[in-house]
Protein backbone atom coordinates (compact mmCIF):
# COMPACT_ATOMS: atom_id res chain seq x y z
CA UNK A 1 0.00 0.00 0.00
CA UNK A 2 1.27 3.47 -1.42
CA UNK A 3 0.16 6.86 0.71
CA UNK A 4 1.12 10.19 -0.36
CA UNK A 5 1.04 12.87 2.10
CA UNK A 6 0.73 16.51 1.37
CA UNK A 7 1.48 19.95 2.99
CA UNK A 8 2.32 23.29 2.28
CA UNK A 9 3.10 25.93 5.19
CA UNK A 10 5.08 25.69 8.51
CA UNK A 11 7.44 23.25 9.97
CA UNK A 12 4.08 22.54 12.53
CA UNK A 13 2.66 21.78 9.02
CA UNK A 14 5.25 19.91 7.22
CA UNK A 15 6.39 17.74 10.28
CA UNK A 16 3.20 16.05 12.13
CA UNK A 17 2.76 14.73 8.28
CA UNK A 18 6.45 12.98 8.43
CA UNK A 19 5.38 11.54 11.99
CA UNK A 20 2.41 9.82 10.21
CA UNK A 21 5.01 8.58 7.55
CA UNK A 22 6.86 6.84 9.81
CA UNK A 23 3.85 5.77 11.44
CA UNK A 24 2.58 4.21 7.93
CA UNK A 25 5.74 2.38 7.44
CA UNK A 26 5.85 0.75 10.68
CA UNK A 27 2.49 -0.83 9.47
CA UNK A 28 4.00 -1.72 6.38
CA UNK A 29 2.86 0.88 4.30
CA UNK A 30 4.95 2.78 1.76
CA UNK A 31 4.56 6.19 2.27
CA UNK A 32 6.10 9.80 0.73
CA UNK A 33 5.68 13.34 1.97
CA UNK A 34 4.72 16.00 -0.68
CA UNK A 35 6.18 19.75 1.00
CA UNK A 36 7.93 23.00 0.08
CA UNK A 37 11.53 22.79 -0.65
CA UNK A 38 12.58 24.51 2.18
CA UNK A 39 15.93 23.15 3.47
CA UNK A 40 14.65 23.33 6.46
CA UNK A 41 11.87 20.80 5.52
CA UNK A 42 14.05 18.46 3.61
CA UNK A 43 16.42 17.44 6.66
CA UNK A 44 12.80 16.44 8.43
CA UNK A 45 11.75 13.31 6.25
CA UNK A 46 15.49 12.61 5.22
CA UNK A 47 16.34 12.78 9.07
CA UNK A 48 14.25 9.04 9.14
CA UNK A 49 14.09 8.06 5.49
CA UNK A 50 10.94 9.49 4.13
CA UNK A 51 11.01 10.49 0.68
CA UNK A 52 9.96 13.80 -0.04
CA UNK A 53 9.06 15.57 -3.48
CA UNK A 54 9.03 19.24 -3.45
CA UNK A 55 6.30 21.31 -3.48
CA UNK A 56 5.80 24.79 -4.71
CA UNK A 57 7.97 27.70 -3.36
CA UNK A 58 9.88 27.37 -0.79
CA UNK A 59 8.19 29.17 2.65
CA UNK A 60 10.67 31.61 3.49
CA UNK A 61 11.06 32.87 0.21
CA UNK A 62 7.08 34.31 0.96
CA UNK A 63 7.29 35.03 4.79
CA UNK A 64 10.79 35.85 5.30
CA UNK A 65 10.63 39.73 3.51
CA UNK A 66 10.52 42.89 5.74
CA UNK A 67 7.22 42.92 5.66
CA UNK A 68 4.21 40.50 5.71
CA UNK A 69 3.15 39.56 2.65
CA UNK A 70 0.26 41.69 1.16
CA UNK A 71 -3.32 40.81 -0.38
CA UNK A 72 -1.63 40.68 -3.99
CA UNK A 73 0.98 38.11 -2.76
CA UNK A 74 -1.70 35.69 -1.37
CA UNK A 75 -3.77 35.82 -4.53
CA UNK A 76 -0.25 35.03 -6.54
CA UNK A 77 0.53 32.23 -4.00
CA UNK A 78 -3.24 31.03 -4.08
CA UNK A 79 -2.82 30.57 -7.96
CA UNK A 80 0.50 29.03 -7.78
CA UNK A 81 -0.03 26.67 -5.29
CA UNK A 82 -2.96 25.24 -7.02
CA UNK A 83 -1.14 24.73 -10.35
CA UNK A 84 1.67 23.18 -8.52
CA UNK A 85 -0.45 20.85 -6.71
CA UNK A 86 -2.37 19.46 -10.11
CA UNK A 87 1.20 19.18 -11.65
CA UNK A 88 3.43 17.92 -8.76
CA UNK A 89 0.92 15.50 -7.21
CA UNK A 90 -0.54 14.91 -10.36
CA UNK A 91 2.51 12.62 -11.26
CA UNK A 92 3.79 11.79 -7.38
CA UNK A 93 0.61 10.02 -6.63
CA UNK A 94 0.41 7.79 -9.64
CA UNK A 95 0.31 4.00 -8.05
CA UNK A 96 -0.77 5.55 -4.45
CA UNK A 97 -3.34 4.07 -2.76
CA UNK A 98 -4.55 7.46 -0.71
CA UNK A 99 -3.88 11.02 -0.56
CA UNK A 100 -3.45 13.03 2.58
CA UNK A 101 -3.73 16.42 2.35
CA UNK A 102 -3.09 19.23 5.37
CA UNK A 103 -1.53 22.82 5.16
CA UNK A 104 -2.60 26.32 3.86
CA UNK A 105 -5.67 25.75 2.03
CA UNK A 106 -4.59 22.38 -0.29
CA UNK A 107 -6.75 23.38 -3.01
CA UNK A 108 -6.16 20.79 -5.60
CA UNK A 109 -5.45 17.84 -3.80
CA UNK A 110 -9.11 16.22 -3.58
CA UNK A 111 -8.99 16.74 -7.33
CA UNK A 112 -5.72 14.83 -7.73
CA UNK A 113 -7.45 11.91 -5.59
CA UNK A 114 -10.49 12.36 -7.34
CA UNK A 115 -9.06 11.99 -10.74
CA UNK A 116 -7.18 8.74 -10.18
CA UNK A 117 -9.45 7.48 -7.77
CA UNK A 118 -8.01 7.08 -4.96
CA UNK A 119 -8.91 7.94 -1.15
CA UNK A 120 -8.96 11.08 0.04
CA UNK A 121 -8.46 13.06 3.55
CA UNK A 122 -8.11 16.68 4.73
CA UNK A 123 -6.34 17.16 8.11
CA UNK A 124 -6.33 19.70 10.70
CA UNK A 125 -4.17 20.42 13.89
CA UNK A 126 -6.52 22.64 15.38
CA UNK A 127 -10.30 23.57 15.45
CA UNK A 128 -8.91 27.45 14.63
CA UNK A 129 -10.63 27.75 11.13
CA UNK A 130 -13.77 25.39 11.60
CA UNK A 131 -17.08 26.32 11.89
CA UNK A 132 -17.29 25.79 16.48
CA UNK A 133 -18.16 27.23 19.54
CA UNK A 134 -14.46 27.08 20.70
CA UNK A 135 -12.60 30.06 19.34
CA UNK A 136 -13.56 32.88 16.62
CA UNK A 137 -10.08 34.93 15.24
CA UNK A 138 -9.91 38.36 16.92
CA UNK A 139 -11.15 37.14 20.06
CA UNK A 140 -8.58 38.25 22.66
CA UNK A 141 -6.15 35.79 25.12
CA UNK A 142 -6.63 36.23 28.42
CA UNK A 143 -9.71 38.47 28.13
CA UNK A 144 -12.31 35.73 26.63
CA UNK A 145 -13.20 32.22 27.39
CA UNK A 146 -12.47 30.40 24.02
CA UNK A 147 -15.48 28.11 24.73
CA UNK A 148 -17.47 31.51 24.81
CA UNK A 149 -17.15 32.28 21.20
CA UNK A 150 -19.74 30.72 18.17
CA UNK A 151 -17.37 31.49 14.73
CA UNK A 152 -20.19 30.33 12.26
CA UNK A 153 -20.55 33.90 10.93
CA UNK A 154 -16.85 34.16 10.40
CA UNK A 155 -17.08 30.68 8.96
CA UNK A 156 -19.52 31.80 6.14
CA UNK A 157 -16.99 35.04 5.16
CA UNK A 158 -14.41 33.05 5.16
CA UNK A 159 -15.49 30.86 3.03
CA UNK A 160 -16.31 33.12 0.16
CA UNK A 161 -12.34 34.83 1.12
CA UNK A 162 -11.57 31.26 -0.20
CA UNK A 163 -13.65 31.23 -3.24
CA UNK A 164 -12.37 34.44 -3.91
CA UNK A 165 -8.61 33.20 -3.67
CA UNK A 166 -9.09 29.97 -4.78
CA UNK A 167 -11.84 28.92 -6.82
CA UNK A 168 -11.43 30.15 -10.83
CA UNK A 169 -8.06 28.35 -10.47
CA UNK A 170 -9.26 25.54 -8.96
CA UNK A 171 -12.37 25.41 -11.36
CA UNK A 172 -9.79 25.68 -14.60
CA UNK A 173 -7.32 23.26 -13.78
CA UNK A 174 -10.21 20.56 -12.89
CA UNK A 175 -11.74 21.52 -16.52
CA UNK A 176 -8.50 20.42 -17.92
CA UNK A 177 -8.93 16.73 -16.65
CA UNK A 178 -12.29 16.64 -17.18
CA UNK A 179 -13.94 16.89 -14.06
CA UNK A 180 -16.87 19.66 -13.30
CA UNK A 181 -16.60 22.74 -11.60
CA UNK A 182 -16.53 23.07 -7.31
CA UNK A 183 -18.66 25.85 -6.01
CA UNK A 184 -17.71 25.94 -2.51
CA UNK A 185 -13.92 25.03 -2.56
CA UNK A 186 -13.54 25.67 1.26
CA UNK A 187 -15.79 22.72 1.78
CA UNK A 188 -14.66 20.41 -0.55
CA UNK A 189 -11.56 20.92 0.08
CA UNK A 190 -12.42 19.72 3.87
CA UNK A 191 -15.05 17.38 2.92
CA UNK A 192 -18.10 15.99 5.38
CA UNK A 193 -15.33 14.26 7.80
CA UNK A 194 -11.87 16.05 8.57
CA UNK A 195 -9.64 14.38 10.83
CA UNK A 196 -8.43 16.35 13.78
CA UNK A 197 -4.95 15.74 14.67
CA UNK A 198 -4.90 17.30 17.80
CA UNK A 199 -4.19 16.16 21.49
CA UNK A 200 -7.78 15.97 23.57
CA UNK A 201 -6.79 17.68 26.40
CA UNK A 202 -4.89 20.28 24.34
CA UNK A 203 -7.59 21.14 21.77
CA UNK A 204 -10.83 19.28 23.02
CA UNK A 205 -13.31 19.02 20.10
CA UNK A 206 -16.41 16.97 22.07
CA UNK A 207 -19.47 19.20 21.38
CA UNK A 208 -17.49 22.04 19.69
CA UNK A 209 -18.34 21.65 16.18
CA UNK A 210 -21.14 20.31 13.81
CA UNK A 211 -18.34 18.71 11.48
CA UNK A 212 -18.36 14.91 11.76
CA UNK A 213 -14.22 15.28 12.76
CA UNK A 214 -12.36 12.06 13.00
CA UNK A 215 -10.29 12.94 15.98
CA UNK A 216 -6.85 10.77 15.70
CA UNK A 217 -4.58 12.98 18.47
CA UNK A 218 -1.48 14.80 17.57
CA UNK A 219 0.97 13.35 14.92
CA UNK A 220 4.32 13.80 16.50
CA UNK A 221 7.35 12.78 14.50
CA UNK A 222 9.85 10.94 17.41
CA UNK A 223 13.39 12.55 17.88
CA UNK A 224 16.51 10.66 19.69
CA UNK A 225 19.26 12.74 18.50
CA UNK A 226 21.07 13.75 21.67
CA UNK A 227 21.28 17.36 21.82
CA UNK A 228 24.81 19.36 20.95
CA UNK A 229 27.60 19.59 23.24
CA UNK A 230 28.12 22.95 23.64
CA UNK A 231 24.12 23.42 24.50
CA UNK A 232 24.69 20.01 27.40
CA UNK A 233 27.86 22.56 28.74
CA UNK A 234 25.29 25.66 28.98
CA UNK A 235 22.31 23.50 30.29
CA UNK A 236 24.89 21.66 33.03
CA UNK A 237 26.84 25.18 34.15
CA UNK A 238 23.85 26.47 36.03
CA UNK A 239 20.35 26.61 36.49
CA UNK A 240 17.77 25.65 34.07
CA UNK A 241 17.10 28.85 31.50
CA UNK A 242 14.22 30.53 29.87
CA UNK A 243 13.68 29.47 26.05
CA UNK A 244 13.00 32.09 23.67
CA UNK A 245 11.78 30.77 20.10
CA UNK A 246 9.77 32.00 17.55
CA UNK A 247 9.86 29.40 14.87
CA UNK A 248 9.77 30.32 11.34
CA UNK A 249 7.78 33.45 12.67
CA UNK A 250 10.06 35.87 10.10
CA UNK A 251 8.30 38.96 8.82
CA UNK A 252 5.87 38.42 12.04
CA UNK A 253 8.51 38.13 14.56
CA UNK A 254 7.62 41.07 17.36
CA UNK A 255 10.03 43.91 16.51
CA UNK A 256 12.94 44.02 19.86
CA UNK A 257 11.51 40.44 21.17
CA UNK A 258 15.46 39.49 21.97
CA UNK A 259 16.34 42.46 23.55
CA UNK A 260 13.03 42.48 25.28
CA UNK A 261 13.45 38.59 26.35
CA UNK A 262 16.51 38.65 27.37
CA UNK A 263 16.18 41.68 29.72
CA UNK A 264 12.88 39.91 31.13
CA UNK A 265 14.57 36.85 31.84
CA UNK A 266 17.32 38.18 33.43
CA UNK A 267 15.25 40.39 35.85
CA UNK A 268 13.53 37.39 37.04
CA UNK A 269 17.26 35.74 37.76
CA UNK A 270 17.00 33.77 34.94
CA UNK A 271 19.44 32.65 32.57
CA UNK A 272 18.84 32.55 28.40
CA UNK A 273 17.81 30.03 25.85
CA UNK A 274 17.80 31.82 23.01
CA UNK A 275 16.69 29.82 19.29
CA UNK A 276 17.87 31.48 16.25
CA UNK A 277 14.22 30.66 13.78
CA UNK A 278 13.88 32.93 10.72
CA UNK A 279 13.64 35.43 12.65
CA UNK A 280 18.12 35.67 13.01
CA UNK A 281 17.23 36.21 16.90
CA UNK A 282 20.75 37.35 18.60
CA UNK A 283 22.60 37.94 21.65
CA UNK A 284 22.51 41.61 22.87
CA UNK A 285 25.74 41.35 24.41
CA UNK A 286 28.56 38.88 25.20
CA UNK A 287 27.15 37.63 28.54
CA UNK A 288 27.69 33.77 29.79
CA UNK A 289 24.45 33.58 31.00
CA UNK A 290 23.02 33.87 27.22
CA UNK A 291 23.49 30.85 24.72
CA UNK A 292 21.33 30.75 21.10
CA UNK A 293 20.34 27.51 19.22
CA UNK A 294 19.88 26.38 15.71
CA UNK A 295 17.63 23.41 14.77
CA UNK A 296 17.66 21.70 18.36
CA UNK A 297 15.53 18.51 19.44
CA UNK A 298 12.73 20.32 21.56
CA UNK A 299 11.42 17.15 22.70
CA UNK A 300 14.94 16.65 24.81
CA UNK A 301 15.65 20.14 25.16
CA UNK A 302 12.41 21.27 27.16
CA UNK A 303 12.49 18.65 29.45
CA UNK A 304 15.08 21.03 30.79
CA UNK A 305 14.13 24.64 30.87
CA UNK A 306 12.41 26.61 33.23
CA UNK A 307 9.71 27.63 30.64
CA UNK A 308 9.41 28.53 26.90
CA UNK A 309 7.95 31.76 25.54
CA UNK A 310 7.35 30.99 22.25
CA UNK A 311 4.73 32.25 19.31
CA UNK A 312 2.09 29.42 19.80
CA UNK A 313 2.01 27.37 17.28
CA UNK A 314 0.40 23.93 17.32
CA UNK A 315 3.72 22.14 17.24
CA UNK A 316 5.37 24.17 19.69
CA UNK A 317 2.46 23.97 21.95
CA UNK A 318 2.19 20.15 21.96
CA UNK A 319 5.98 19.73 22.73
CA UNK A 320 6.05 22.49 25.56
CA UNK A 321 3.25 20.63 27.50
CA UNK A 322 4.76 17.16 26.49
CA UNK A 323 8.09 18.27 28.43
CA UNK A 324 5.72 19.51 31.30
CA UNK A 325 7.28 22.88 30.76
CA UNK A 326 5.41 26.20 31.37
CA UNK A 327 4.61 28.42 28.63
CA UNK A 328 4.39 31.70 27.92
CA UNK A 329 2.39 32.07 24.31
CA UNK A 330 3.36 35.66 22.51
CA UNK A 331 0.76 34.97 19.46
CA UNK A 332 1.13 36.23 16.01
CA UNK A 333 -0.93 35.17 13.68
CA UNK A 334 -3.58 32.51 12.57
CA UNK A 335 -4.72 29.73 15.03
CA UNK A 336 -1.94 31.43 17.62
CA UNK A 337 -4.02 33.16 19.69
CA UNK A 338 -6.07 29.76 19.97
CA UNK A 339 -3.06 27.83 21.46
CA UNK A 340 -1.99 30.94 23.71
CA UNK A 341 -5.85 31.06 24.95
CA UNK A 342 -5.94 27.20 25.90
CA UNK A 343 -2.55 27.50 27.39
CA UNK A 344 -4.09 29.78 29.69
CA UNK A 345 -7.09 28.40 30.14
CA UNK A 346 -5.53 24.68 31.00
CA UNK A 347 -3.01 26.65 33.89
CA UNK A 348 0.26 25.44 32.10
CA UNK A 349 1.36 28.87 31.34
CA UNK A 350 0.36 32.31 30.26
CA UNK A 351 -1.17 34.28 27.01
CA UNK A 352 0.64 37.07 26.44
CA UNK A 353 -1.55 40.22 26.21
CA UNK A 354 -0.89 41.27 22.35
CA UNK A 355 1.52 40.38 19.44
CA UNK A 356 4.81 42.47 20.73
CA UNK A 357 5.84 42.16 24.35
CA UNK A 358 7.27 45.24 26.11
CA UNK A 359 10.04 44.60 29.03
CA UNK A 360 6.73 44.77 31.98
CA UNK A 361 4.78 42.95 29.88
CA UNK A 362 7.12 39.77 29.75
CA UNK A 363 8.44 40.11 32.94
CA UNK A 364 4.87 40.18 34.68
CA UNK A 365 4.22 37.16 32.31
CA UNK A 366 7.35 34.82 33.58
CA UNK A 367 6.45 36.14 37.28
CA UNK A 368 3.05 33.74 36.32
CA UNK A 369 4.88 31.29 34.56
CA UNK A 370 7.40 30.32 36.73
CA UNK A 371 5.39 30.27 39.97
CA UNK A 372 5.51 26.45 41.51
CA UNK A 373 2.17 26.34 41.03
CA UNK A 374 2.00 26.48 37.12
CA UNK A 375 4.96 24.23 36.96
CA UNK A 376 3.09 22.26 38.97
CA UNK A 377 0.36 22.40 36.86
CA UNK A 378 2.02 21.78 33.35
CA UNK A 379 3.40 18.86 34.55
CA UNK A 380 0.38 17.16 35.87
CA UNK A 381 -1.19 18.07 32.66
CA UNK A 382 1.77 16.76 30.99
CA UNK A 383 0.76 12.44 31.85
CA UNK A 384 -2.10 13.67 30.12
CA UNK A 385 -0.53 14.06 26.78
CA UNK A 386 -1.67 11.59 24.36
CA UNK A 387 1.52 10.28 22.48
CA UNK A 388 0.24 7.62 19.60
CA UNK A 389 -2.09 9.71 17.50
CA UNK A 390 0.25 9.13 14.10
CA UNK A 391 -0.11 5.69 14.97
CA UNK A 392 -3.84 5.36 15.29
CA UNK A 393 -4.48 7.87 12.05
CA UNK A 394 -2.23 5.40 10.02
CA UNK A 395 -4.42 2.57 11.30
CA UNK A 396 -7.72 4.45 10.61
CA UNK A 397 -6.41 5.01 6.90
CA UNK A 398 -4.88 1.72 6.17
CA UNK A 399 -8.24 0.14 7.53
CA UNK A 400 -10.04 3.16 5.23
CA UNK A 401 -8.23 1.97 2.21
CA UNK A 402 -8.53 -1.69 2.77
CA UNK A 403 -12.29 -1.77 3.12
CA UNK A 404 -12.36 0.80 -0.69
CA UNK A 405 -10.39 -2.27 -2.36
CA UNK A 406 -12.13 -4.88 -0.90
CA UNK A 407 -15.55 -3.06 -0.84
Amino acid sequence: MRVLLTTWGSRGDVEPLVGLAVALRELGAEALVCAPPDEDFRTLPARVGVPLVPLGPTVRSVVAGTKPPTAEDAFRLARELVAARFDTLGAAAEGCDALVAGGLMPAGARDVAEKLGIRYVYACFQLFGLPSRHFAPGARPGRQSPRETDNRALWEQDAQRVNGLYRAALNSHRAAIGLPPVDNVRDHVFTDRPWLAADETLSPWEGMTDLDLVHTGAWVLPDDRPLPDGLEAFLDAGTPPVYVGFGSMAAYAPKDVARVSIEAIRAQGRRVLLARGWAGLAPIDDADDCFVVGEVNQQALFHRVAAVVHHGGAGTTTTTARAGAPQVVVPQIADQPYWAARVAELGIGVAHEGSTPTFDSLYAALGTALAPETRARAEAVAGTIQVDGATVAAKLLLDAVGRRQTG
